[in-house]
């Protein structure tokens, strides 16, 4: 009733892969070129949050530091005007009046002693001095200022000022205990009841020590302050903690050789930021020793290193990098979190597509419960047991099979013990159809166990078997046949063949190394002729090394596609006999690898315009005059024409085609000779002609082949090379229409 197919399958339910999620490489390059992204597009933000953070605290130095610089220049002003007015006091004081009106040892002492006195107390104030009317030095605390010589412009008679007016100098350098010290220095006027100059008195006041007393209440001690002149001489801040090696750091270097780029801006503007690669620099222009007879400059520098902003910003980087990592992390989970709920949801949806098309499509399929009650079963299921569709529900599979209590119970035990059974029934109403039952028990739910059948109807596949076996049969005949494709490589063979070849079952071989090499060196015709008439029949003799130890008969035929191309190749070799054997030639062919007019003018339409343009037509007469003039005679000029059409086929290249004009008349089409090779052809095979005495009577003409030439044109002109090769009388080969003037009229 039915057989049993005792091999169980254990592998994994196709369904259950395709539910499954599927990793493919679209999706992991998908998704790892968004972790890409996302990872270079945090690194870029992170890296411009970064960058502005650092550029934010620059302005914001530079911003504050110039107020601060706003309020040195303030004070250092008020510093100046407040030196001027105890330079005045000074020059006031009861002590240098007595000294002058009265200069005697005691009133100096007096006067050196009040004035050693303030020196001590006044740490700007560096020293003291008195000169007469005529600016000569009297007095000085300080053997370091009695080279001062006082400016002319003070003697001079229209120099307005005097009385109250305190003169305050330029900066200069002097050396005080080794070291290099600058400094100005205001005059005083002294003067008579009646206005007239007594003296002056003249103050030394260091720069370094005014500056000093200011920046402490509004600068951080690591923060340069650097003191210029109009003419970018460093006056104070030598003291520069690591300066950089584009700053002055010793008193009366030059800005403007160190950094011309910074001092040509500074030099430009009374105020401003000036940003570099490596700090940010604050500068302010000043005016401390203003006269109303001249205008005094000086500029104030101070300036950052971004390396200092960038360690300030450092905690604020480290959490903004880790910030940004934390981000990265989530978003990347995000990511993966993402793309695999989307190929869920599209597992999901391929799996409920997949159920539902399981039963509405053309496979068999049945679901029962444990017991074999069906409770669903497909339209296509119906149709492979022949019966209704909704008369199966709720039916038992065993009374459906037409199975016995002895039959169905091993499928139960099979199922209990291997959750599987497979096996081929024969229909219950019809006996020819065979069905494949694959049966699998599976756990649909929690609490029930269901089977899943598989039906398929395999009738056509038995017929099929059945049907190959007798092709395999038939085909092992007592002709050796052999099939290749269209290179020769041999494809199969039946045992005929195997045994005449002595292949021992190693097919991995070409037909023609099998046959020869005559074989070998007209397989180009031999193709051109199968293409054009699908047939090829020849005759091998043996060889050295050869197989096979008497002549065979070889018949091709050809398999070919829609467009014409051979696909397969049908060799049937037979044995000859001794009647039928011609062993003057290694091969020999019919009159069929003669092509037909036909057949040569398909060929030649089919080939490209470059091949034509480098080919010659020749045309062959080989009816002597005189001699076949007769109708009896005809057979004999067939004859004759077989015994040349055999000779030239021998000896013809590969890639020379020969055809049937007319009787009496071969064509031979040469690709890519021009009119030279042609003749020396043409030559060639008179000579052999000769040599089996086939040359009486033979006439050839040769063409050229012009451009955008028919076939019949072709041949025309041929024909006029023809004809008069006839009429030259001595001659017999011609040429016309030739694309080279090499030769008219040759032997």
């Amino acid at each position: 009733m039915f057989k049993r197919n005792n091999k169980i399958k254990n592998t994994t339910s196709l369904i259950a892969s395709l539910q499954d999620i599927h990793w493919s490489r679209a999706h992991i390059l998908s998704m790892a070129s968004q972790i890409i992204v996302l990872i270079i597009g945090l690194y870029i933000i992170t890296h411009m949050i970064i960058e502005l953070g650092e550029r934010r605290l620059q302005e914001d130095w530079a911003g504050q530091r110039y107020s601060e610089l706003q309020t040195v220049a303030s004070l250092a002003s008020d510093k100046v005007a407040f030196l001027q007015f105890r330079t005045q006091t000074i020059a006031n004081g009861e002590l240098l009046r007595q000294f002058i009106n009265t200069p005697n040892e005691d009133q100096q002492s007096k006067l050196f002693q009040n004035w050693n006195s303030l020196i001590k107390n006044i740490p700007e104030l560096l020293g003291l001095a008195l000169y007469d009317p005529q600016g000569k030095l009297r007095l000085s605390t300080s053997y370091n200022f009695n080279g001062l010589r006082l400016p002319d412009k003070l003697f001079s008679k229209n120099s307005s000022m005097g009385g109250s007016d305190v003169y305050s100098s330029d900066m200069a350098f002097t050396p005080i205990d080794g070291k290099l010290e600058p400094y100005i220095y205001q005059v005083a006027w002294l003067e008579n009841a009646d206005q007239t100059v007594n003296g002056y008195l003249v103050t030394f006041n260091s720069v370094t020590r005014v500056l000093d007393s200011i920046k402490p209440a509004f600068f951080n001690p690591n923060s340069p302050l650097l003191l210029l002149d109009s003419q970018s001489f460093l006056y104070a801040g030598a003291n520069q903690p690591a300066p950089l090696s584009s700053m002055p750091d010793t008193l009366g270097a030059s800005l403007k050789q160190t950094y011309p780029e910074l001092w040509q801006t500074i030099a430009m503007n009374n105020f401003g930021q000036y940003y570099s690669d490596e700090s940010t620099y604050v500068y302010l222009k000043v005016e401390l020793t203003g006269n109303r007879e001249s205008k005094r400059e000086y500029i104030l520098l101070s300036y950052i290193r971004h390396q200092d902003i960038a360690t300030r910003f450092e905690q604020w980087k480290i959490v903004l990098i880790l910030a940004s990592t934390v981000i990265g992390i989530l978003a990347i989970g995000l990511i993966l979190f993402r793309q695999r709920y989307l190929m869920e949801n599209k597992a999901r949806f391929n799996s409920i597509r997949l159920s539902n098309g399981i039963f509405n499509a053309k496979l068999s399929y049945a679901i029962t419960n444990d017991h074999g009650r069906i409770l669903s079963i497909s339209e296509s299921g119906a149709k492979t047991l022949n019966q209704p569709q909704d008369s199966l529900t709720d039916r038992s599979l065993q009374r459906i099979l037409n199975l016995t209590d002895d039959e169905f119970k091993p499928i139960v035990e099979s199922l209990l013990t291997r959750q599987h059974w497979s096996g081929v029934i024969t229909s219950p109403d019809d006996c020819n159809q065979q069905i494949s039952i694959d049966i699998r028990r599976e756990s649909l739910s929690l609490t029930e166990q269901h089977w899943i059948v598989v039906l398929n109807d395999i009738s056509e596949l038995a017929q099929i078997r059945e049907t190959a076996f007798l092709n395999m049969l038939l085909s092992e005949s007592a002709i050796a046949t052999a099939l290749t494709d269209a290179h020769g490589r041999i494809i199969n063979c039946n045992q005929k063949f195997d045994e005449l070849m002595k292949l021992h079952g190693d097919t991995d071989t070409f037909i023609s190394k099998l046959l020869g090499n005559d074989i070998k060196q007209i397989w180009n015709n031999i193709i051109t002729q199968v293409s054009l008439q699908g047939e090829w029949q020849g005759q091998i003799c043996p060889f050295d090394q050869s197989s096979f130890s008497q002549p065979l008969k070889v018949t091709i035929n050809g398999h070919l596609s829609l467009e014409g191309d051979i696909e397969k190749l049908i060799f049937t070799v037979e044995k000859l006999t001794a009647k039928v054997q011609n062993s003057k030639y290694n091969i020999f062919t019919n009159s069929n690898m003669i092509l037909r007019l036909v057949d040569l003018e398909n060929h030649f339409n089919n080939t490209s315009e470059i091949i034509k343009a480098s080919s010659s037509l020749l045309v062959m007469d080989i009816n002597p005059e005189g001699i076949f003039s007769n109708i009896g005679d005809i057979s004999q000029l067939e004859k004759r024409q077989q015994e040349i059409e055999v000779q030239l086929l021998k000896d013809l290249p590969v890639s020379y085609l020969l055809a049937k004009w007319q009787l009496g008349k071969l064509v031979l089409f040469l690709p890519q000779t021009d009119s030279t090779q042609a003749h020396l052809f043409a030559i060639s095979v008179i000579e052999k002609l000769a040599t089996n005495k086939l040359d009486e009577g033979i006439n050839i003409g040769i063409a050229g082949y012009l451009e955008k030439q028919s076939l019949d044109q072709y041949l025309a002109n041929a024909d006029v090379a023809l004809n008069r090769a006839k009429q030259s009388g001595d001659q017999n080969i011609c040429q016309a229409y030739t694309r080279s003037t090499n030769f008219n009229l040759t032997k």
